[in-house]
């Protein structure tokens, strides 16, 4: 297994890690952001008022993206099995 082999595999696995958290990530960052733009209208400013909004958000994008994550886990994991003869013998 040469240094190669290795940081192509970490670039790989960094990138499915950015892929399947962007659609979490993003849903909890606009929701975040109509919740204090609509708590700056209002003026209200209590800290827990977005964490119940943001985490149905967050549930919600998890059912609808979820089968996507799932596969795209899976197609990595299968990926990586394929790999593992031609890593052994150094090719």
């Amino acid at each position: 297994m040469n240094p190669d082999s290795v940081m192509d595999i970490g670039q790989a696995a960094l990138l499915l890690g950015a892929k399947l958290c962007a659609p979490l990530l993003l849903t909890a960052l606009v929701v975040g952001f109509a919740i204090s733009l609509l708590q700056s209208i209002t003026q209200v400013q209590e800290m827990t008022i977005s964490f119940v909004p943001k985490l149905v958000a967050v549930g919600i994008a998890l059912l609808v993206c979820g089968h996507w994550m799932m596969a795209e886990l899976i197609a990595f994991t299968n990926e990586m099995f394929a790999r593992i003869p031609g890593l052994l013998s150094g090719g």
